[in-house]
Order: structure tokens, then C-alpha cells, then sequence
């Protein structure tokens, strides 16, 4: 049987919605799906016909990707609405194969992380990620405001006293707030990403002609994040993919119900299945 997945609002919330179709039919079905039919996701992103389907254009074809074994006694507990979980409670243990699987990059993306790391030269172990999605978000979440970030953020350099700030928002205010507060050791992709003045909309909405060209930027930018040794961020479906692909939550400060929290146990993946249920579901 194949899955069919139906959503065109933004990237990673189209994303978060293939991984929720594809783990509901794991858990229904205790088997991968045949196929997974996003024909009709990704429509802000499609430049010309609207019925192609451009997830390979991201992502590799998960047909080329070795089989994943089910165990039939695994519920693998993940949903949409985890953009607002505490980070420390996602199933990194059972999603790490997924997200491997279905959303591995696909070699065009991997060319744009690899171009990127070295036009910026970047040092994953010496950078901390400064991620703010802003703007409508809003209307979804309460966010911080730009100077709760900074004590966190000096408590970073407090123990790497060398440490550079990668800044990535969607807000151009966030932008020139955190360079000011850091001029001489932080950097932004100047050329790769797009960002507005503080307004109630998004950049895919004010920019729809470059959606197609930046969306593969910032998933490339996502990637890249998710392996630097810091993170600091809110909470949202960006935040939570960064998560994901990092595979764990260890050393991330996440914004969530108006306070940071710190994510700073080194992760372990010996907790069963069932324990992992009773304790978090």
C-alpha cells in the first residue's frame, strides 16, 4: 500500500507532515509503505506545473536507500504537533532511521553544504547556532524577545571562549540585533537566505519567484545547523527539523512557553521502546 500526503503550506511543515503520514502507516500497518505519494506537498516550491512531484529534488529516493527492519512490537511515537514538544522527548531512538530513509539530501543539496562549509569556512565544533523564526510565527507560538537570547548565549562563551555565532532569522532586526551584540565573532549567510523587516507574513509569501532557489538553501542551512556544537532556538517545525537531523538535543537551548530550556545531558539510546511510552506519552 502507498501513503499519500496532501499539504502545501511551508517547507518543513510539509515535511513534518510526510514524516506524521509515514509513521501513522508504520504503526497501523507495522511495515514500511510501497510507496509515499507527495505529488501534492511542496506546492509553494514548484516553479512552473504544480502536479510534478520535486521531493527528489531535496531529498534521495528512499528506493535507493537501504530497507529499514520494523520491529512489530515498536510504536514509534511521533506527531506534527511535536514542533511544541520539549525537545528532549522525541523519539530520536526510532526516527533516526526515518529520518535517513525518507529524508536523507539529495546530492544537489549535499553540493550546497558542502559549498557553503567552505565559503564560510566552517568549523561545526567551534560555532553556536543563534536560529530565530520570526515574524508570523507569532500567530503560532510565544516568542522570545531578541535579549533573552543573550545571556544564553554569553553563558556559551563563558566555556568556549573561542566560539562563533552562526545567525540565521528570518527577521532582518534579529540579524543586525545580534551582530551589533557580537561584531567580531559572528557571521550570517549573506547570500543564501532571505529576510524581511519584522511583519505579520513570511518570506515564501513576500518572495514567491525565489521560493524554488532558497528552499534548498535553507535546507542545506538546516543541515548545517543541526551539526553545530551549540544551538539556541525557538520552537517550530524550522527548530524541530534542525533537531532531527541532529539526532539528539544535547547542548540545544530551546525556547518554548515563555522560558529557554536547557538540553545539555549527553543523549543515550538505551531506553526501550515501552519505557519510552509510559515515561513521555
Amino acid at each position: 500500500m502507498s501513503v499519500l500526503v496532501l499539504h502545501n503550506y511551508g517547507f518543513f511543515s510539509c515535511c513534518n507532515i510526510r514524516l506524521n503520514a509515514i509513521t501513522d502507516y508504520i504503526n497501523t500497518n507495522k511495515k514500511l509503505p510501497l510507496e509515499v505519494d507527495t505529488s501534492g506537498v511542496f506546492g509553494w516550491y514548484k516553479p512552473l506545473d504544480k502536479t510534478d512531484d520535486i521531493t527528489f529534488e531535496y531529498f534521495k529516493n528512499y528506493n535507493k536507500i537501504d530497507t529499514i527492519d520494523i520491529n512489530k512490537d515498536i510504536f514509534i511515537y511521533y506527531h506534527h504537533t511535536h514542533q511544541y514538544l520539549n525537545y528532549s522527548l522525541l523519539d530520536y531512538v526510532n526516527l533516526k532511521s526515518l529520518i535517513k530513509k525518507y529524508f536523507s539530501p539529495s546530492d544537489y543539496i549535499v553540493d550546497i553544504i558542502d559549498m557553503l562549509k567552505q565559503k564560510y569556512a566552517l568549523e561545526y565544533d567551534n560555532i553556536c547556532v543563534l536560529f530565530y523564526r520570526g515574524n508570523d510565527k507569532i500567530t503560532e507560538t510565544q516568542l522570545s524577545n531578541y535579549d533573552e537570547y543573550i545571556s544564553y548565549a554569553n553563558s556559551v562563551i563563558s566555556k568556549n571562549p573561542h566560539i562563533k555565532f552562526l545567525i540565521q532569522s528570518d527577521e532582518t532586526e534579529f540579524i543586525e540585533f545580534m551582530i551589533k551584540k557580537y561584531p567580531n565573532n559572528s557571521f550570517y549567510f549573506k547570500d543564501e537566505i532571505r529576510h524581511v523587516n519584522k511583519c505579520n507574513s513570511t518570506v515564501d509569501k513576500l518572495m514567491p519567484d525565489k521560493n524554488s532557489e532558497f528552499s534548498k538553501y535553507y535546507l542545506a542551512i538546516t543541515i548545517i545547523m543541526s551539526k553545530c556544537k551549540y544551538i539556541l532556538c525557538g520552537s517550530g517545525n524550522c527548530s524541530l527539523w534542525i533537531l532531527l537531523y541532529r539526532g539528539n538535543c544535547h547542548n540545544v537551548y530551546q525556547y518554548l512557553n515563555g522560558k529557554f530550556l536547557i538540553h545539555d545531558i549527553i543523549p543515550t539510546n538505551d531506553i526501550s521502546n515501552a519505557e519510552y511510552i509510559k515515561k513521555y506519552s
